[in-house]
């Protein structure tokens, strides 16, 4: 057994041995957690208990992400994102959070952040997230030509007025006076819009592309 666990570990110290994760968290049991379980997956890892730890940190040319906590001491994660949206090369981000915070998500996931976990989360859903990140690119680069038109039906821009403004699907179909059934069937028409394949994307295209302004 003992060799079988060795072997799986091995496989994966060479899978990931040119890809480090970066953790930004204020919380030092979470640093802790997060590094043993990812050097267990065969991550490197560096650690960070600030923005500014992060930010003075030496570069690391490797392929990575930013597995990044919402609320830190000092500059939040928001803020840091941000400040590395400045940069060309900007790591894809992660973030977590134990707060459930719907406008502070939906301002994430605008900003390009790749996905959003509440904590506590599973070892699966933090393996799947950081797949995505690895698989993103380092930054959008802007469209040539221009922005292209998608067209949108007043219904659909209503609908997407609510996205972009962080309300749920219930709240949305309150608003609009129609069922949760025909906002989730509306979603799903703009995401195929949008050609858009998770929420940080809808967002995204919707404010590069759309030819209407999102909110009123």
């Amino acid at each position: 057994m003992k060799s079988v666990r060795r072997t799986t570990l091995e496989r994966a110290v060479i899978e990931h041995k040119n890809t480090v994760i970066h953790v930004v968290d204020d919380d030092a049991s979470m640093r802790v957690a997060l590094r043993r379980l990812l050097h267990g997956a065969g991550y490197d890892v560096r650690d960070y208990a600030s923005a500014g730890e992060y930010l003075v940190s030496e570069p690391d040319a490797r392929q990575g992400c930013i597995l990044l906590d919402l609320e830190l001491g000092g500059p939040s994660g928001l803020e840091l994102q941000q400040a590395l949206l400045r940069h060309p090369r900007a790591l894809p981000v992660v973030f977590m959070s134990a707060y459930s915070d719907v406008p502070r998500t939906v301002k994430a996931m605008k900003a390009g952040a790749i996905d959003f976990l509440l904590k506590p989360f599973d070892r699966r859903a933090l393996f799947d997230a950081l797949d995505a990140a690895l698989q993103a690119p380092l930054h959008d680069a802007p469209a040539a030509g221009g922005k292209p038109c998608v067209d949108l039906g007043e219904r659909e821009k209503a609908v997407l007025r609510g996205i972009v403004g962080g309300l749920r699907n219930k709240q949305i179909a309150a608003q609009l006076g129609l069922s949760e059934r025909t906002i989730k069937s509306c979603r799903a028409g703009l995401m195929q819009k949008f050609e858009a394949t998770s929420l940080a994307e809808l967002l995204r295209r919707a404010e590069s592309m759309i030819s209407m302004p999102l909110m009123q």
